[in-house]
């Protein structure tokens, strides 16, 4: 019974070890240029993402991506008050108005 535990302890331990967890980027390392302030962030297949994208007509492969909604571009960072008090975001591809904001990575605006 206690080597039962032990195992059991073990592999939670394991598991939570392994498991990544996603961290903000400096917004220095957004390389796709501008990053996004997004009223909100949510994994695609979540109810408010996946509205979204199934009006605009969008099928993602992943459904964990994290999608923004709601999204402007920061144009210069940490210069003449361009702030976000939302969710600050680099995002792999904002080519849809601001709708949605796609393979999008929180960002530290401080950093």
């Amino acid at each position: 019974m206690q080597f039962t535990r032990l195992a059991s302890l073990a592999v939670l331990v394991t598991l939570a070890v392994a498991t990544p967890v996603r961290r903000n980027e400096p917004a220095s390392q957004c390389n796709t240029a501008p990053v996004q302030c997004c009223n909100s962030v949510q994994p695609a297949n979540s109810a408010a993402a996946s509205k979204e994208l199934a009006l605009l007509g969008i099928v993602l492969q992943d459904v964990t991506a994290l999608v923004g909604l709601g999204c402007s571009p920061i144009s210069v960072i940490g210069v003449g008050g361009d702030s976000c008090s939302a969710s600050p975001v680099c995002c792999e591809n904002n080519s849809f108005k601001g709708l949605v904001a796609l393979g999008c990575v929180p960002v530290d605006l401080s950093l």
